[in-house]
């Protein structure tokens, strides 16, 4: 059966199309060439023919002539539309120009630094150009790092590698930084929340280092489809950005289905599990030899299914070496080889963290099954676009869990299919993340008297850090005078600079990782389940003044989810709106919050099995939220109990706790919401939602200014929902939250809706 007999078949399946809550097909797309720009050098036009290419797609061609003309850009079309010749050509035509000039292409991981590498060199070698292009990475030996450095013509790194191994050494670089050219940024989408906040001040390092050296370089960036890709990617640069997003390339018909597990108990909300779902419909993928993807959330998740997958190969007889796994850990020869196979069709069907979403070459294939939404619509279209081919026929199923934000999703097809809502949302200014890359900076090169590095306080940030001790102020001047090196401090991919490792007691002791101060009272408690990999850890101990975790391996059919309590307190107000009935607000806030259990959640039924109690000190944290004040008679005005209104409150901030994250483009766990029947600030009913980050990251600012689209997807959440009382997919779990009040949630949720 081949797959458009498949597709059939399922259409005329009773039962599968019981669970279809939506069937988009996406009509095949013809291309919208363009001719070859007339100051592309004869040496690539040539290459380009060579691989049997007269044209350029209508985007690429017009990412060639905008950074000709001196503009910084930003790509934004699908997966497998070729942005990879709109940062590729503009810069091998400068290079060829100009030998002296040079490029540095930043990518969010080493496995898609390394395809791109080989995509750049393949192209060159066609040229018969000699332009030297290398990667470098924790990985890039030491015998090879001095000839990158004086040769280099297009340097391949990630932000990682440009924080801590180049910007600190930038005397090592003359050549790069004195020719610096253009700086190519891929999936740009990429970089939000802390992560793209911390980015845009590494930027900031670089082109303060440019200047030092005379250059200015021009920034190409690509994304998936969001709502703001030109103000993510200008607030990331700090320069205006010309945004390009009318894609040239063809693509053959793409059917997408949302897809709703049953029910199994319609009082709780639970459906069936998604992993056993995906297993179902992976196997009618590989009974009819169609080549598949399957992408899951976890590494956990990756290795059940992989298990499964192997198991319906061998009833097949299907040779098990066909069936692969795919994530972080393994080996780099592991997953080149991979790849190939996928390329070649050898390999019929691959089990993935999101670890193949990003622009990694595995050729185009038949369908993609998606384990859960993957966190934002950005990503799900971009492991979408995993299969499909530009003349073929492809299916993508995404199959939802009961969690408030797939089943939002999968009962809303405006919102997927329709334009964006998803904002990329960074904080250059974020204190905490500032401060760290001033005193990098500082490092680097000192700071002059004046000197702007943000456009907040970098003045008193530079007097602070004097008056401290870790520069000195002389001649107009602020000098690095600490003995430490403040890049190896100041990790990208958390706010705070502090952690806590993670140490295996099973055998000889050794660290297998760490998290941020900030989540470890969450995730590695005493009596945690800690999850690495695909293996499960038992935490014995959580050594808090030696910021220490002690766990040893188990074997255990379920997780643990921590309760936390918080005591919130307002320490500015910035903004404020009186409105009828309630009073939003948005300022600083100071959030003392403490583990004091847990839930064990049986795997892949998410079943209550057990709970325990934690003791851990309080934390403190500073950050920014907005905050929704009620009418002192609000039960009055709801026809409730004052006793029912607690439950009424906890059901809302549940609720938007869980939808926000869709329009922001962030995950639930970077939000949380606090309600108060009696607030101390206001000596109201309240509703918190803040940012879960030290400083806040404008997660929280932005839902201020637009509260519309999350309010009404929480509302329509709500009444989509077919339980009952209440459940975990839409209110929560709270026992309270039942008997009622998912109804009287509702009619709070239409208050705020009406009057903003």
């Amino acid at each position: 059966m081949n797959l458009e007999q498949l597709i059939q078949f399922l259409r005329n399946d009773s039962q599968f199309m019981a669970q279809v809550t939506h069937w988009e097909t996406i009509a095949e797309r013809p291309a919208v060439s363009a001719p070859f720009p007339e100051k592309l050098d004869r040496r690539l036009t040539s290459a380009l023919e060579k691989r049997d290419i007269r044209a350029l797609y209508a985007h690429q061609a017009e990412a060639f002539n905008r950074v000709q003309a001196g503009e910084n850009i930003v790509l934004v079309t699908p997966t497998a539309s070729g942005k990879t010749f709109g940062y590729n050509l503009p810069v091998l035509n400068t290079i060829l120009e100009n030998p002296d000039a040079r490029a540095l292409y930043l990518f969010p991981t080493k496995a898609l630094s390394q395809d791109q590498y080989q995509e750049l060199h393949e192209l060159i070698s066609v040229a018969e150009a000699d332009i030297k292009t290398y990667t470098f990475d924790g990985d890039t030996p030491a015998s090879a790092r001095q000839a990158i450095r004086r040769a280099g013509h297009v340097v391949i790194t990630n932000p990682d590698m440009l924080h801590q191994g180049i910007l600190p050494h930038h005397t090592t670089w003359l050549k790069l930084f004195e020719n610096l050219h253009y700086v190519v940024i891929d999936e740009l989408h990429h970089y939000r929340g802390v992560f793209g906040s911390h980015l845009a001040n590494v930027i900031r390092r670089l082109k303060r280092i440019a200047a030092f050296y005379n250059s200015h370089p021009r920034f190409i960036c690509c994304s998936a489809t969001i709502a703001n890709p030109g103000e993510l990617a200008s607030r990331i640069l700090g320069e205006p950005v010309s945004v390009i997003d009318k894609n040239g390339a063809p693509a053959g018909r793409k059917h997408f289905i949302l897809y709703n597990p049953p029910i199994v108990n319609a009082e709780l909300g639970i459906r069936r599990s998604v992993i056993n779902e995906v297993s179902r419909l992976g196997l009618r993928f590989l009974e009819t030899r169609n080549q598949s993807i399957i992408f899951a959330r976890s590494r956990i998740r990756v290795e059940v299914l992989l298990r499964y997958m192997r198991e319906h190969a061998r009833h097949l007889k299907i040779d098990l070496k066909k069936v692969r796994g795919y994530r972080g850990g393994y080996l780099p020869n592991e997953r080149r080889e991979i790849e190939k196979g996928l390329r070649s069709g050898e390999i019929l069907n691959v089990v993935s963290t999101n670890a193949l979403e990003l622009g990694i070459d595995i050729g185009q294939l038949d369908v993609a099954l998606l384990a859960g939404y993957p966190g934002s619509i950005a990503s799900a279209w971009q492991q979408a676009g995993r299969a499909g081919r530009r003349n073929t026929t492809s299916v993508v199923i995404l199959v939802a869990s009961s969690t408030p934000q797939d089943q939002f999703l999968v009962n809303n097809p405006g919102y997927f299919f329709g334009k964006s809502p998803e904002h990329g949302i960074v904080d250059p200014d974020n204190l905490q993340i500032l401060l760290s890359h001033i005193k990098c900076a500082a490092f680097e090169l000192p700071f002059n008297d004046g000197e702007s590095f943000s456009e907040s306080g970098t003045g008193e940030i530079l007097d602070y850090l004097d008056e401290n001790g870790v520069l000195r102020h002389t001649g107009g001047r602020y000098h690095w005078m600490s003995e430490i090196y403040p890049a190896e401090t100041v990790n990208l991919r958390v706010s705070s600079p502090d952690n806590v490792v993670i140490i295996d007691t099973t055998g000889p002791e050794k660290v297998i990782g760490e998290v941020d101060l900030f989540s470890a009272p969450t995730m590695v408690y005493q009596e945690a389940i800690y999850m690495h990999g695909d293996r499960q850890y038992h935490v014995d101990k959580l050594d808090w003044e030696r910021k220490k975790a002690y766990v040893r391996q188990v074997s255990v059919d379920y997780f643990t989810d921590a309760i936390t309590k918080a005591d919130i307190k307002v320490l500015a107000v910035d903004e404020t709106r009186e409105l009828p009935g309630l009073e939003a607000s948005f300022g600083e806030l100071n959030v003392n919050w403490v583990t004091t259990g847990y839930k064990k959640i049986k795997l892949f039924t998410n079943e209550n099995v057990g709970s325990g109690q934690v003791v851990l000190d309080e934390l403190e944290m500073p950050t920014a939220g907005t905050w929704l004040a009620f009418d002192d008679d609000l039960a009055e005005q709801l026809e409730i109990s004052p006793s029912d209104l607690s439950g009424v409150l906890r059901g809302v901030a549940n609720l938007l706790h869980n939808i926000a994250p869709v329009f922001l483009m962030c995950d639930p766990s970077d939000l949380r919401a606090v309600s108060m029947v009696r607030a101390p600030f206001s000596q109201r009913p309240t509703i918190y939602l803040y940012d879960n980050f030290p400083g806040g990251i404008g997660l929280s600012y932005k839902f201020y200014h637009d509260p519309v689209p999350a309010i009404r997807g929480a509302l329509q959440r709500l009444n989509q929902c077919v339980c009952e009382s209440g459940c975990p997919s839409c209110v929560g779990t709270d026992l309270e939250i039942g008997g009622g009040n998912k109804w009287r949630a509702g009619k709070l949720l239409e208050r705020i809706a009406s009057v903003f």
